[in-house]
């Protein structure tokens, strides 16, 4: 066989290319990623983050100055400051007031990042 025809395929892309001496990588570029996921496999998993979730519309706020609650709205229709977050929750199905589920089910409840 003639060594002019001989070609390996990179380890790394696929790509195939003649051997020069010891050469392993088709480029410098698939050398160093080589060399990246030699060095990082095993010491960290792989982590997936989900993305974030606006909860704004679920959040129920209340009014330290008159008491009103709303939910999903932060301002005050009545006196038009800023409420603080009760918690996550929606309207009553029987009286249709802004009720958060730690006050449904009587825990707190905690959300996950």
């Amino acid at each position: 066989m003639d060594p002019r025809y001989v070609t390996i395929a990179c380890p790394v892309c696929g790509s195939s290319f003649g051997p020069s001496g010891r050469r392993t990588y088709c480029s410098d570029a698939c050398r160093a990623s080589a060399y990246r996921r030699r060095r990082s496999s095993g010491t960290l998993p792989m982590l997936r983050v989900p993305r974030s979730q606006p909860r704004r519309e679920i959040t129920v706020y209340e009014c330290d100055t008159c008491g009103e609650r709303s939910l999903g709205e932060q301002r005050c229709p009545q006196c038009h400051t800023f409420m603080r977050r009760v918690g996550i929750g929606g309207h009553c199905p029987s009286c249709e007031e802004s009720i958060t589920i730690s006050e449904l089910i009587g825990t707190d409840l905690i959300v996950g990042s």
